[in-house]
């Protein structure tokens, strides 16, 4: 958490700034969205207005919460984001260690003379004005809590900020079942059912959101499933002729690499898929116990994240790709 002395800073800029912004990572997923929307709420509640920028689209299923369609997708509209960043004299980092994680954004908040603050869970952040960075905490929208009650504000989560925050929290902990969900975050939920979140109304638009073509992809990623036994290791894929043919949308994939460690004996799941736009391949990580996904995905693929799930990618096709990771995994202690 933020020293004493830092909160307090905080709270004075937060009374002197004017133009503050929120940004979040590519790709924005629900800890993103969620922690992003709940500290514009929160903020709004100390009649301080703010602007959430995110670098492209975000799912579907994460435009149910309250104010998300307020959210300014940078690459929809590149004017308002000029002129936001050349505005903004307080910038809120959420969800992203470093500036390379929101990718045509990056420059833009290196040359912004505001004020950063950065609010993260993941290792090795960049240097930023003040920092609350802990890969032990879950999600950041744990975090976001956790600050909101270290400033004394926690009485003003109302209904509508604790769906933001249940939502991040839900979703970086795989429904509550990685390691690194601790009775703290279960305190948290408690108290946000306790504001009015009702949990099956949250999952039923967050986890059952499946259209007919998501389950016919679903049905393809399994079905490219390969095994490396020996290695406890399960590899899942997707060309991108699949994913057009299948009528792929943002966020369709969210949750498929989860289906790897579902089989019995499977300790780290690979998934890659091809980008649509890009010739290059996103890559997923997942792992159970104590094989380190970030450092492996530091390591090899150009990625990074905690230690059971991490992301990389690499611009070798699909198929060599592949191919690079089976070889690397025969060294590695699996």
């Amino acid at each position: 958490m933020f020293s004493e002395k830092e909160l307090s800073e905080i709270k004075h800029l937060l009374k002197i700034k004017k133009n503050i912004l929120i940004l979040t990572h590519q790709n924005p997923d629900g800890d993103a969205i969620g922690s992003s929307l709940a500290l514009q709420l929160f903020l709004k509640k100390l009649n301080i207005d703010s602007a959430i920028i995110v670098p492209n689209e975000f799912p579907k299923f994460l435009k149910w919460l309250p104010k998300a369609k307020n959210i300014i997708i940078a690459e929809y509209r590149t004017k308002y984001t000029e002129i936001a960043f050349k505005k903004a004299d307080l910038i809120f980092c959420l969800d992203f260690n470093t500036a390379a994680r929101i990718n045509q954004l990056e420059d833009k908040l290196n040359k912004s003379k505001a004020i950063k603050i950065l609010i993260d869970h993941h290792q090795q952040p960049d240097s930023f004005n003040f920092i609350y960075s802990d890969i032990t905490q879950p999600a950041t929208c744990q975090m976001i809590y956790k600050f909101i009650d270290s400033i004394g504000e926690v009485s003003k989560i109302d209904e509508d900020i604790a769906y933001c925050l249940y939502t991040g929290i839900l979703t970086d902990t795989g429904s509550f079942r990685y390691r690194n969900t601790t009775a703290e975050t279960h305190r948290i939920i408690a108290h946000l059912i306790d504001k009015g979140v009702l949990p099956d109304l949250a999952a039923s638009n967050i986890l059952d959101n499946n259209t007919t073509e998501k389950i016919k992809l679903l049905g393809t990623v399994l079905d490219s499933v390969q095994l490396i036994k020996e290695k406890n290791t399960a590899i899942l894929s997707l060309t991108r002729e699949q994913l057009k043919s299948m009528g792929y949308q943002k966020g369709d994939t969210e949750g498929f690499v989860n289906y790897g460690l579902s089989i019995i004996g499977i300790k780290f799941v690979a998934f890659f898929m091809e980008d649509l736009q890009n010739d290059f391949i996103k890559i997923s990580f997942r792992s159970k116990g104590n094989f380190d996904v970030n450092v492996f995905a530091r390591k090899y693929f150009n990625g990074g994240g905690h230690i059971n799930a991490a992301g990389g990618r690499s611009d070798l096709s699909l198929e060599n790709t592949i191919q690079k990771f089976k070889n690397i995994i025969e060294n590695e202690n699996i």
